[in-house]
């Protein structure tokens, strides 16, 4: 099979590697790609906004299947103009994309089924969205509606912090709001491959938001992630699948937008059980890093049953080792932050064993490897213990010389603490 893969990050570099591992892959090309994908797949300088381009080079290089890594082009519709030019792509329909470009349309699709989720109200004024906040109080969620990178999400402690972020949200013109209430647990990231009528499973995930340790400073769009997630237990997932999952595909298909694709769903596991705080319509990064590693199956044959409706009697093996993933970013992430810094080390720390690095912002300048982005590296361990594979990440991390960059040095920790307990 000829597969294009289209994106540059380490959600990217994680499919790319797995894909290229496939006994039925022909050929792998990726746009644009990065220096660490180049390693895996030929990257291609495709305009990725310019649909009809994607399709010439698909027909021009009989390209069997398109895989979409990231939520933008999704919710830009590249998968139904791919379609309506009969070449298959994995991802969901503009229309399905909703559950991640419009966060409120989610929302409403989870009150009208009575999927378990936090109460809120959706805002097209900074007035009316500050006086809910007073009349609710802190602490309290304040989101923006659309696309944010993972990012537009403000858990505002006070009502002064919620007040700035309201303004700061709609400092932008034809900005709406979804205002949450405060939902009180652990979170955990969760997927499966939906074919528009069935679900599968994959593995369950938690990454760490904040971008220091102690989960402390601003959100980022992930600085680790570590899998399996042991609150996710047998009987939260299938209560995930029960209340909130199966519903919401039910809702979709009565909707006559099919889901079709990956589907991240973001949760709170509370006291009363798993509430949905929101869905991406795409493989969660960094979260990909560590299911690729974990996954024992051939993903593409798992894509195509996705794209073909084929899922109700599949199946994917997984290993037991569990996997973890550290973000290496550039100093002044999630903010304004250098490009072009030098990083050396990478061969050296690619030893370490069970040791995968993946590039999430980087190119290539001759022989040396440049940061690209503000997520730049991803260094993913397996190992007997979550304990283990933090060691092996951070001693990996420890060769790489960069010093213009900065990562977290306590990602896993809720796993590696229920680890210690349970030795006494």
């Amino acid at each position: 099979m000829n597969i294009l893969l289209i994106g540059s990050g380490g959600r990217e570099h994680a499919l790319a590697w797995k894909i290229a591992a496939s006994p039925l892959l022909t050929k792998l090309w990726c746009a644009p790609g990065n220096a660490g994908i180049a390693q895996d797949a030929e990257c291609v300088a495709l305009d990725v906004t310019n649909h009809a381009a994607v399709i010439d080079f698909c027909k021009a290089h009989k390209v069997d299947l398109v895989v979409v890594g990231p939520e933008a082009p999704l919710a830009a519709g590249i998968v139904d103009d791919l379609a309506a030019a009969g070449i298959k792509a994995f991802g969901p329909s503009k229309a399905a994309s909703q559950l991640e470009s419009s966060k409120g349309f989610t929302k409403d699709i989870c009150k009208a089924s009575a999927i378990p989720t936090a109460a809120y109200d959706r805002f097209r004024d900074a007035a009316a969205a500050k006086d809910y906040v007073r009349r609710h109080g802190a602490p309290i969620v304040v989101k923006a509606d659309g696309l944010a990178a993972g990012k537009g999400v403000v858990v505002a402690m006070t009502l002064a912090e919620a007040e700035a972020a309201i303004d700061a949200l709609f400092a932008s013109a034809g900005a709406e709001a979804v205002i949450e209430e405060f939902m009180d647990g652990e979170e955990a990231s969760f997927f499966v491959l939906c074919d528009g009528e069935h679900a599968l499973p994959l593995a369950a995930a938690q990454d760490h938001k904040r971008a220091y340790d102690g989960d402390t400073g601003p959100n980022t769009g992930g600085m680790g992630a570590y899998s399996p997630a042991p609150v996710f237990t047998d009987a939260v997932r299938e209560r995930t699948m029960a209340e909130i999952i199966l519903p919401t595909l039910q809702a979709m298909q009565a909707r006559g937008t099919p889901y079709k694709g990956v589907l991240f769903a973001g949760l709170m596991i509370t006291k009363d059980g798993p509430k949905l705080i929101e869905y991406n319509v795409r493989f969660g990064d960094p979260e990909t890093q560590v299911l690729m590693v974990r996954l024992m199956s051939d993903l593409v044959p798992a894509l195509l049953a996705s794209v073909d409706g084929e899922l109700k009697h599949f199946d994917l093996r997984w290993h037991a080792e569990p996997a973890l993933t550290v973000v290496m970013a550039a100093r002044g992430y999630p903010g304004d932050y250098a490009k072009g810094t030098r990083i050396d080390g990478l061969d050296d720390a690619a030893q370490v064993e069970g040791v995968e690095i993946f590039h999430a912002g980087t190119k290539a300048d001759g022989d040396a490897i440049l940061a690209n982005g503000g997520r730049v590296l991803n260094i993913t361990a397996t190992a007997a213990t979550v304990s283990k594979a933090q060691r092996r990440a951070y001693d990996a991390i420890d060769r790489i010389k960069w010093p213009d960059g900065f990562c977290r040095r306590d990602i896993g920790w809720q796993a590696v603490k229920r680890e210690r307990e349970a030795e006494g």
